[in-house]
C-alpha cells in the first residue's frame, strides 16, 4: 500500500516467456534439481555422475604451471584494468599460434576473439545468427544449451540425429532433408557431449562438404579437443575451412581440467575469409562489446598457462580418462536393463539407453534419476533433458574409486527396483 494506505499496481513481474521457454532447455535447471533429491543423512559419499567437471578430485588437479600463471598474473597488477572487445592481445596470439598447430594453415591475432567460457561462446552465436527468419541445425542429443540459449534469441533450431548404431555419427541425408534456403548453420560438437564418440577425418570431410552444398557455416563445439582415448585421434573441423567456413569454439576448461576459469574462444579457421566477407566477425565483435569479459587476470596468465603446461599433464589426465571410461562401460555392460551401443572414446561422458520394462514403479528416465539420487546419493543426467527419453548420460570424469562405487550402486538400484518375474533377464551392452 501507498502512504494513503491504497494498493500500489506494480507494473513489473517476471513474466517473459522466451525465459521460460530457455529455462525448459537448461540442463544445469535439471541437474540441479537431481542435487536437492539427494538425502544428505545417507552416509556414503554422493557421486556426481551427472555432470562433466572433474576438477574437485586430486587425479585431475590442474597442471602446477597454469596454476603458478594465474597466480603470477594476478600479482603482476598489469591486468586489473577492462580488456578489449576481442580480448588481450597476447592471450589472442597466444591461442591463435597454439590452434594453427594442428591446423593447415596458420591463424592470426585478429581470428581470435575470447569469451567467458565455452558457453559464453555458445550464447553469442545463437544471439549472432537470430536474423529474422533463419534457423540453425542441432544434434539431437546434444549439449541443451544451444537450443536455450537460440529459443531465448527467438532463433529457429531444427534437431538432426546422431546414429547410435553408427558410432553416433551425423545422421547426413536428415540434415539434408532438414536444411532449407533459411538455414544459417549446423552445429557439430566432437569429441561429444553427451555421446563421447570422436569423429573420424573422413565423417568430418563429409559434413563440411553437406555444408558447403547446403551454403551454411559450420559452428564446431571443440571444448572437449584432444580429450580423444580411442582408436580416432581428435581432428579439428578448420582443417576443412577450404571447404566450409567453420566457427570453432573451444576454451581451457576441459582440457586443462578449469571450469571455473571461464576463459573460452571463438575462433574463425576460415581462411577464404568467408565469415568476414558476410560480417559474422564484426557481429561477434558487437555482441562481446555489450556482453561480459572472461577475467582479465586468466586472459593475462593465457600465453605461460598454453606454453609452461607440459605434454606429460595431458598424457596423465588422458590414461586416468581412459581407466575411468573403462570402468564405466565394463560397469554398465553388466548392469541390467541397460544398453549401451557404443564404448566412449572421448569427451567425459557416455549415453545408455533404459528398458523401462525392466521395472517396477518406474515411469521414465526422469523418475528414475530422481529415485536414484534419493535413495542411492548417485546424481546421473536424465536423456529427457538432451531429447532422449528414457536414455542417460553417464559421466566418467570421476575419481576411479567413486565412478565404480556409484556404478555399483546403480546396479543395486536397478536390481532393486526390477520386476519380480524380469529379475533374472539381462539386456547387455
Amino acid at each position: 500500500m501507498d502512504i494513503n494506505g491504497s494498493e500500489v499496481a506494480w507494473r513489473f513481474g517476471a513474466g517473459n516467456p522466451s525465459l521460460e521457454a530457455a529455462s525448459a532447455l537448461s540442463i544445469r535447471a535439471i541437474v540441479h534439481r537431481l542435487y536437492g533429491c539427494v538425502d544428505r543423512s545417507n552416509p556414503r559419499k554422493l557421486a556426481p555422475l551427472g555432470h562433466g567437471d572433474p576438477s574437485p578430485f586430486a587425479c585431475f588437479r590442474a597442471a602446477a604451471p597454469a596454476e603458478e600463471a594465474v597466480a603470477a598474473a594476478a600479482v603482476s597488477g598489469k591486468y586489473n584494468s577492462y580488456p578489449t572487445a576481442a580480448g588481450l592481445t597476447d592471450a589472442c596470439s597466444a591461442v591463435a599460434a597454439y590452434l594453427s598447430r594442428y591446423l593447415p594453415y596458420e591463424l592470426s591475432t585478429g581470428d581470435i576473439v575470447l569469451t567467458a567460457g565455452c558457453n559464453h561462446g555458445i550464447e553469442i552465436m545463437m544471439a549472432v545468427l537470430a536474423t529474422p527468419g533463419a534457423n540453425v541445425l542441432l544434434p539431437r542429443p546434444g549439449y541443451p544449451l544451444y537450443e536455450a540459449r537460440a529459443a531465448l534469441g527467438g532463433l529457429e533450431f531444427r534437431h538432426y540425429n546422431l546414429l547410435p548404431e553408427k558410432g553416433w555419427e551425423v545422421d547426413i541425408e536428415g540434415v539434408e532433408a532438414l536444411a532449407d534456403e533459411n538455414t544459417v548453420a549446423i552445429v557439430t560438437v566432437n569429441p561429444n557431449n553427451p555421446c563421447g564418440s570422436v569423429y573420424s577425418y573422413e565423417h568430418l570431410a563429409k559434413i563440411a562438404e553437406t555444408a558447403r552444398k547446403l551454403g551454411m557455416m559450420v559452428i564446431s563445439d571443440e571444448i572437449y579437443e584432444h580429450c580423444a582415448f580411442g582408436s580416432k585421434p581428435f581432428v579439428p573441423m578448420g582443417v576443412f575451412g577450404e571447404i566450409a567456413p567453420v566457427v570453432t569454439l573451444g576454451g581451457i576448461s576441459k582440457r586443462w581440467m578449469v571450469p571455473g576459469w571461464r576463459l573460452g574462444w571463438i575462433a574463425m579457421t576460415d581462411p577464404k575469409g568467408i565469415l568476414r566477407k558476410k560480417k559474422i566477425f564484426e557481429a561477434i565483435i558487437i555482441y562481446r562489446g555489450i556482453s561480459v569479459d572472461p577475467a582479465a587476470i586468466v586472459q593475462g596468465a593465457i600465453p605461460q598457462i598454453i606454453a609452461n603446461t607440459d605434454n606429460a599433464f595431458f598424457t596423465n589426465a588422458m590414461n586416468i580418462m581412459r581407466e575411468a571410461a573403462e570402468i564405466c562401460y565394463q560397469k554398465l555392460k553388466g548392469t541390467e536393463c541397460i544398453t549401451c551401443p557404443h564404448k566412449p572414446e572421448g569427451s567425459m561422458f557416455v549415453m545408455v539407453k533404459l528398458d523401462m520394462s525392466y521395472f517396477e514403479g518406474i515411469v521414465d528416465d526422469i523418475d528414475f534419476c530422481t529415485k536414484l539420487a534419493k535413495e542411492e546419493s548417485v546424481v546421473i543426467c536424465p536423456g529427457s533433458g538432451l531429447g532422449m527419453e528414457n536414455w542417460l548420460r553417464v559421466t566418467f570424469a570421476v575419481d576411479p574409486p567413486l565412478l565404480e562405487d556409484g556404478l555399483e550402486r546403480l546396479k543395486s538400484f536397478c536390481l532393486r527396483h526390477a520386476k519380480p518375474q524380469e529379475a533374472g533377464d539381462s539386456v547387455m551392452c
